[in-house]
């Protein structure tokens, strides 16, 4: 495919940039998160909002997404997108409390949810496919290594400043990105004007805002408070009736069939358990270390830092050794390592140091960069061409959404722990009791996904089968 009138340098750098900002949000307030619960006076279980609604509205968007990118041109959804996002980052940095600040976040995540699958279309488009492994490369790099460092950004900057710096170092690499999208993007996608089907953008939203908020009501209220109860009750009601008419319309928001075809039911629950595994314990592990050990948040961030490092360098390696041997002894591997990692953190103590906690997290983030992308890409290698876009698009809707609700859960169940802890005079440090419950949590389900994992079968789809879903792309 020839596009001698784009530089491929400039979209790339643009999107990437885009990307990487609006990715490291999702991570960019665990370490922020102690000193903004004792500045507005909020629960562990209300500031974790600050996070997981990220991620929500980024799980919300994607299936919306690929509407957008047929209604809209490359350069309009771009500089929109941007531009929210430049505008939520604002109100956030400004924010006078905790409700202003949410709703900050609420405005970022909805520019931020449409740049990765934007970055992703556009990429398929202006690189042939001899190059677009290289290309895909850059993603998951941005992917894996922008939410891993978020982290330790937000220990150092909340260590030595106001957490509101945050937002206003965001800030300008975000204004500076549109005014050069401004004049150098070009538009790279096709329009075809589609039909928004707005009963199912309501349903999902409801279905899964309705299961977060009820699962950080259950910590607050209890399980069986009524509002909890009702709240999960409309949460999965709706879901339901989303997949239901999904199911029935000529063009769905989202094609639930993916889930038919081969192994795809158990990479996504893989990546799934992943994901959660990974935003939670970059949720619990600054808690811990500051709550409980007292260390400062740069501490807490620094201790995250090479296991984010480990992380983006081994993404791209994964990548080619994924071309060579495929995905499944890599899975394996990789949640053999998570899995032993995991239970490594079910004893913490007031006695575990900083260097425990950086080794054996670091350790994990090696595990986890052998599961993420070889899994993903064999559960899209096993759909017909036609359902590929449908089932990156489920694929990244399931794992922001266990994110999301799997960060709610592992909060809630530290949370409630601790207060029957606290009942039980044979416990003598109740916070850290219920972390530790926490992260048998996060060491089973990952036991799960190591078992899945043998489920995973390797196959590669031949070079003529790529080549012709590049031109579908492209004709696209």
């Amino acid at each position: 495919m020839s596009i001698p009138s784009y530089n491929k340098s400039t979209i790339v750098a643009l999107l990437l940039a885009g990307s990487f900002i609006a990715i490291l949000n999702q991570t960019l307030m665990i370490t922020a998160i102690p000193p903004i619960m004792d500045e507005m006076g909020i629960t562990a279980n209300s500031a974790q909002w600050l996070t997981t609604v990220f991620m929500l509205v980024n799980g919300i968007m994607i299936p919306v997404s690929a509407f957008l990118l047929e209604r809209f041109t490359t350069r309009q959804l771009f500089l929109t997108a941007m531009s929210i996002f430049a505008f939520g980052t604002l109100v956030a940095g400004l924010a006078p409390g905790f409700e202003v600040l949410l709703l900050g976040r609420v405005i970022q995540s909805v520019g931020a949810g449409v740049m990765l699958p934007l970055m992703t279309t556009v990429f398929l488009m202006i690189f042939p496919v001899n190059k677009r492994g290289a290309a895909m490369g850059l993603i998951g790099l941005v992917i894996s290594f922008a939410p891993a460092i978020g982290p330790a950004i937000s220990g150092w900057v909340t260590a030595n400043y106001s957490w509101r710096l945050l937002f206003f170092f965001i800030l300008p690499i975000a204004l500076i990105d549109i005014v050069i999208a401004a004049f150098k993007l070009k538009n790279v996608t096709e329009i075809t004007k589609p039909k928004m089907d707005s009963i199912s953008i309501i349903l999902s939203s409801f279905g899964f805002g309705g299961l977060l908020y009820g699962f950080t009501s259950a910590g607050n209220n209890g399980w069986t408070h009524f509002l909890t109860i009702l709240i999960l009750l409309v949460g999965v009601t709706s879901i339901t009736l989303f997949i239901i008419r999904q199911l029935k319309l000529e063009h769905p928001m989202l094609e639930f069939r993916v889930f038919t075809y081969s192994i795809f039911p158990f990479a996504v629950i893989i990546g799934m358990i992943g994901f959660m595994g990974l935003i939670g314990v970059e949720t619990l592990i600054p808690l811990f270390m500051q709550e409980e050990r007292e260390f400062t948040a740069f501490q807490a961030g620094l201790a995250l830092l090479p296991g984010a490092v480990i992380m983006g360098i081994m993404s791209p390696i994964t990548g080619r050794i994924f071309d060579k041997v495929g995905a499944r002894w890599l899975a394996v591997t990789g949640l053999a390592i998570l899995t032993l990692s995991s239970f490594a953190f079910i004893n913490l103590s007031t006695d575990t140091s900083m260097m425990y906690i950086t080794i054996m997290y670091s350790i994990r983030m090696f595990g986890l960069s052998m599961v993420m992308m070889p899994v993903a890409t064999a559960a899209l290698n096993q759909l017909p061409k036609h359902l590929i876009p449908h089932g990156a698009a489920m694929d990244n809707t399931m794992k922001m959404m266990a994110s999301s609700v799997g960060t709610a859960i592992l909060v809630t169940v530290m949370t409630t722990t601790e207060a029957r802890a606290e009942l039980r005079p044979e416990i003598s440090d109740p916070g850290i009791y219920g972390v530790n419950i926490a992260f048998i949590v996060v060491a089973v389900l990952t036991l799960v996904g190591l078992i899945m994992s043998f489920f995973i079968k390797n196959s590669k789809p031949a070079e003529e089968d790529n080549q012709e879903e590049y031109k579908q792309v492209s004709n696209h």
